[in-house]
């Protein structure tokens, strides 16, 4: 498959878990990719490699221009100019099940800071690259969880909120400038993540049932998506926020 023959792109938060699916995926269909996180992401970097494609790794901070500014250049460096973008880097697995009453205005602060200033800061340092390409997509990572609520997430669920409205933003800023910009919203996901979380695990069965579709979801469940959008496939598609969730906000 060479649906991203020498594109190139950038995935945020792509270490482990969703973001290293979506690296191996872009790199599966020929992108040279960019992974980047806030932890080590060799392991990625070396597994896209053993599989047969091109990957570069890139510590980076979000919510720091100076790492961005850092993350763009190794970028361009390595590969040439940035098309692909996916915002997935994100707090949400070490956020711990709390109401509203009792979230910390520190923890508020911090999630957004990372969930929502993050994507902003991050689109605003890939966009000149793009720009210089003469084109782009922006994939955003949003969440089910803003369609119905997440009791003891409030937090989590404002800030994937405000991604799709920044998306909706971002694509009538960018249209013109040839960078479509879309979003994903993925239902409660089978990651190292979830799995691993204190709290998550009574919410599994009462989400399956809720779902149209009525079994876990996995992030592979996730990559069909990902490819159309950040493909020639979508590039009269700007805007959009996509739920992959099993059929759940159906209900």
């Amino acid at each position: 498959m060479s649906r991203l023959d020498g594109k190139v792109a950038v995935v945020t938060g792509a270490a482990q878990g969703i973001g290293e699916t979506y690296a191996k995926a872009l790199a599966a269909e020929g992108a040279r990719v960019v992974v980047s996180d806030i932890a080590d992401p060799s392991r990625a970097v070396d597994e896209i490699a053993n599989a047969g494609g091109k990957a570069i790794g890139a510590i980076a901070d979000i919510t720091d221009d100076g790492s961005l500014s850092d993350l763009v250049a190794a970028a361009e460096s390595a590969f040439g100019p940035i098309e692909i973008l996916v915002n997935n880097a994100g707090l949400f697995a070490e956020l711990r099940v709390t109401p509203i009453m009792q979230i910390p205005n520190e923890e508020w602060d911090r999630v957004m800071t990372v969930n929502v200033r993050g994507t902003v800061q991050t689109t605003r340092a890939v966009v000149p690259s793009m720009l210089s390409n003469g084109r782009g997509k922006i994939v955003n990572v949003s969440s089910g969880t803003f369609y119905y609520g997440g009791p003891g997430l409030a937090h989590y669920v404002c800030s994937k909120g405000a991604i799709i409205a920044f998306t909706r933003s971002a694509s009538r800023e960018f249209a013109d400038k040839n960078i479509l910009v879309n979003c994903i919203a993925p239902g409660l996901t089978e990651s190292e993540g979830v799995r691993n979380h204190p709290d998550l695990h009574v919410a599994r069965a009462p989400t399956v049932q809720t779902r149209a579709i009525k079994r876990d979801m996995l992030p592979e469940d996730l990559v069909g998506t990902l490819l159309f959008l950040a493909s020639e496939d979508s590039d009269f598609v700007t805007g959009q926020t996509f739920n992959v969730d099993g059929g759940k906000y159906n209900q």
